[in-house]
């Protein structure tokens, strides 16, 4: 098993007297008894993932904390109201954005690949792929490694760092949002398509994209621009903060207009006709839709791929686009990384434990109560 050389091990001698020495421990077991045990390093509490010997948490959104490392900034792991706050650069000012200037008492900014020492225990990010300044957070003390992924996706987004797995890895703590068999993203640039040649089908139609504020708004925009989508692009006010912090990092969306918040006259909604108009997805329920003519409703999401949810919604263009890693990216992770331990956390957690237990890996669900996922 990787990370267990030989010379770790205990060596018996080919022949000796006595009575016959106790079995070897499987290797699978004896990196817990040459290392400090994982559940003394990470445990699962009510307000998420809490470090003893580093006094402090992981993505806690139940309650304030004193100190709190955050993966991203999706409010199902960023919160504001905490005392001291380490993030990547881009989830702070994200989270800025989001909850005011002052939405912790003090921050600090970690570079991914950078080091940080928290009471002892090291901390450092690695790419998770999810959205702008997303991370898996790797915690080390005492030999063991433990990964954190929060939320985390392998294909290509134009709009953020791409997943590195971090070797080495003795836990690795993996999500569970897509973690059934039936979850399988298609590729995204046929989804992509798939809109523009509805636009192009019915240039009388406005197009109303429903996608997250954070991350899929943007993501959707600019897979638009690699397409050859050059015209403007309307943008629900609430994206605008957003929209513009990527476009300050250099992720270039184009011409973004602002549709007002309130009625737009009815001579002048015949400009939305055969364009684009991104949101976020509860915004065309109330009367801001009818600001727009004949519209074609879509709806950017993995869980698009369920029909069923699609019809609840009166989606009439679903696009499986997920911010998440599908069945086979997930199993395909833990197999990559090949750590010791894989523990499930955020999701169907029951239907990644088996799996794992099937391919003979300890696994463990966490069991952890969380807000809704806010980017499917």
């Amino acid at each position: 098993m990787r990370g267990m050389r030989p010379s770790r091990l205990p060596h018996l001698a080919a022949k000796r007297k006595g009575p016959r020495p106790a079995p070897s421990p499987h290797p699978a077991i004896a990196y817990i008894q040459l290392m400090l045990r994982p559940d003394l390093l990470l445990q699962p509490t009510p307000k998420g993932l809490y470090c003893p010997p580093g006094d402090f948490y992981l993505d806690p959104v139940r309650g304030a904390v004193d100190r709190a490392v955050i993966s991203h900034g999706h409010s199902d792991h960023a919160r504001g109201g905490h005392g001291k706050v380490l993030a990547h650069p881009d989830t702070l000012a994200i989270m800025a954005c989001r909850y005011g200037q002052n939405f912790a008492k003090s921050t600090q900014s970690l570079d991914y690949g950078e080091t940080v020492e928290i009471n002892g225990v090291t901390v450092w990010l690695a790419p998770a792929g999810h959205i702008l300044g997303s991370a898996q957070v790797v915690v080390e003390h005492k030999g063991l490694r433990m990964t954190f992924t929060g939320d985390y996706k392998r294909r290509f987004d134009p709009t953020c760092a791409t997943f590195e797995p971090v070797p080495g890895t003795h836990v690795f703590i993996s999500e569970a949002t897509f973690a059934l068999p039936v979850f399988r993203h298609p590729d995204t640039g046929g989804e992509i398509a798939r809109l523009l040649h509805s636009l192009q089908a019915f240039p009388e139609r406005a197009h109303c994209v429903g996608a997250y504020s954070l991350g899929k708004a943007q993501r959707v925009i600019r897979h638009l621009r690699l397409a050859g989508h050059d015209a403007p692009i309307f943008i629900h006010p609430s994206l605008e903060k957003l929209c513009a912090h990527y476009q300050s990092v250099g992720i270039d969306l184009g011409t973004l207009i602002t549709v007002p918040s309130g009625e737009v006259p009815k001579a002048a909604r015949k400009t939305y006709r055969g364009q684009i108009i991104v949101a976020p997805p509860g915004s065309f329920d109330g009367k801001w839709a009818q600001n727009f003519p004949d519209p074609v409703i879509a709806f950017a999401s993995g869980w698009m791929s369920i029909r069923q949810r699609a019809k609840q919604r009166g989606v009439e263009l679903p696009l499986v686009i997920s911010d998440h890693a599908d069945w086979g990216e997930l199993t395909g992770t833990v197999r990559e990384v090949n750590p010791e331990e894989l523990w499930v956390t955020y999701g169907r957690e029951d239907a990644l434990v088996r799996w794992a237990e099937l391919e003979g890996r300890r696994a463990r669900p966490l069991r952890m109560v969380a807000y809704a996922d806010e980017a499917g």
